[in-house]
């Protein structure tokens, strides 16, 4: 864990953005019994976990995609991040729908984008990457040349890090799953031997044996 992961980890926390609760485990919309929720939201409402984030993103994005000629935010939760960060670094931004419209000029990507240009794509939390994948294949579909993803949070799950891998997308992230989970046992947040749980969980979701045992 670098310093970097471990202050975002840490600010995450602090604002109650990632929600450990293994004894009473949150239901994700596929119905997967989760003991983890990310709400990465709750970051631009505090400011000074906002400017670590932002600022950080920049960092990332000066250091592995320095060639990076426009930041494209994923809709909704990293067209804010996207509009910072490309502020910090001077650099145009745009975002890129979940889906055309059905009116007006019925665009997906929103905002001007030469063909060729080269694009880092601006996401809140990565966990199984269908959807920042959509983003990406939006903006190749457009001609842009993808140089890679920029995120605050990745869950590490397997089936994310194959995805992205098969696609042939970069993704660097400030802080991660594994990050966050240590320094929550290491401080108190969860009980230290609850850890081992949440990382057998991140390793394959559908696998329920994480829950043996709680009372």
């Amino acid at each position: 864990m670098n310093d970097l992961s471990k202050l975002i980890a840490g600010d995450l926390l602090s604002i109650g953005a990632v929600f450990f609760r293994p004894r009473q485990p949150f239901t994700w919309a596929s119905g997967i019994k989760s003991p983890v929720y990310c709400d990465n939201r709750l970051t631009l409402t505090a400011p000074a976990v906002r400017t670590h984030v932002e600022k950080g993103l920049a960092a990332l994005i000066t250091e592995h995609y320095p060639m990076a000629e426009v930041l494209m935010g994923t809709s909704t939760a990293g067209i804010a991040h996207a509009a910072i960060t490309a502020h910090l670094l001077g650099l145009p931004m745009g975002y890129v729908r979940s889906g055309a419209k059905d009116h007006g000029r019925q665009n997906r990507i929103e905002g001007k984008l030469e063909k060729g240009q080269r694009v880092v794509v601006v996401e809140d939390l990565i966990s199984t990457g269908g959807s920042v994948l959509e983003v990406v294949d939006a903006l190749r579909e457009a001609g842009a040349e993808v140089l890679g993803v920029v995120s605050i949070f990745t869950y590490n799950m397997k089936k994310g890090l194959e995805r992205l891998a098969a696609a042939g997308v970069k993704n660097v992230s400030l802080t991660d799953f594994d990050a966050v989970a240590a320094l929550a046992g290491q401080t108190g947040y969860i009980a230290p031997d609850d850890v081992a749980r949440l990382l057998r969980f991140r390793d394959d979701p559908a696998d329920e044996s994480w829950m043996e045992g709680l009372v």
